[in-house]
């Protein structure tokens, strides 16, 4: 009978403490937070546009006058940003076409240093090296001059897209200026030559075009 009586009142006790307060007490569940995805994206750029070659020779001792010419053409342009200060950018550009005094083809690797003014808008220089060939006609005779050395410009980047990023980016610099996965467009001044040449040919263009920032 004891025991009986024992039983029932082990029973109770785990029965009220089962229904404490006459609620069923249900084991916490604790959420589950999912891990942000982390986006990183190359610091790899790529852009396609035209060019305006602007061209100055001075007049040469056989009693030729100076000789100008504007000519237009294509320029592929590809970089990489090593963060948001510094990156580096090869060019090719190439002119539509052979008229008087013309540049058919330049190549130019260089140091870009740059600075974001807001989310949208990168200003930037470009310095280094680059290999211009010129091709000059007068209906008489013709010459093809081959120059390098020292070239710099100035120019602007504007990104079409937000940062929806919420902060997601591995590296500070991304999702500011023309840093994040998107398009955009590019406009810069450069100059290329100056006295190039025994024909002494001074040479500055003007770009623009599309850019895609992988």
């Amino acid at each position: 009978m004891k025991k009986i009586v024992l039983s029932m009142v082990i029973g109770m006790i785990l029965t009220m403490n089962a229904n404490a307060g006459g609620k069923f007490v249900t084991p916490a569940i604790v959420p589950v937070v999912p891990i942000p995805e982390i986006i990183n994206p190359l610091p790899l750029y790529i852009g396609l546009g035209l060019v305006a070659v602007n061209l100055d020779r001075d007049p040469c001792l056989c009693g030729e006058a100076e000789s100008k010419d504007l000519r237009y053409g294509s320029v592929l342009r590809v970089g990489w940003d090593f963060n948001n200060y510094i990156g580096v950018e090869g060019r090719v550009l190439k002119t539509f076409g052979n008229d008087v005094f013309s540049i058919s083809e330049h190549y130019g690797l260089y140091v870009k240093p740059q600075y974001h003014i807001t989310e949208q808008i990168n200003v930037y220089a470009l310095l280094g090296y680059g290999k211009t060939t010129i091709d000059y006609t007068n209906g008489v005779r013709s010459s093809t001059t081959e120059e390098d050395g020292f070239s710099y410009g100035l120019g602007f980047e504007y990104d079409f897209s937000a940062d929806d990023s919420l902060g997601r980016y591995n590296r500070v610099f991304d999702g500011q200026g023309d840093q994040e996965t998107s398009w955009g467009v590019w406009v810069d001044v450069q100059h290329l030559l100056k006295d190039a040449g025994s024909v002494h040919t001074t040479t500055n263009i003007l770009t623009v075009g599309i850019t895609y920032d992988f």
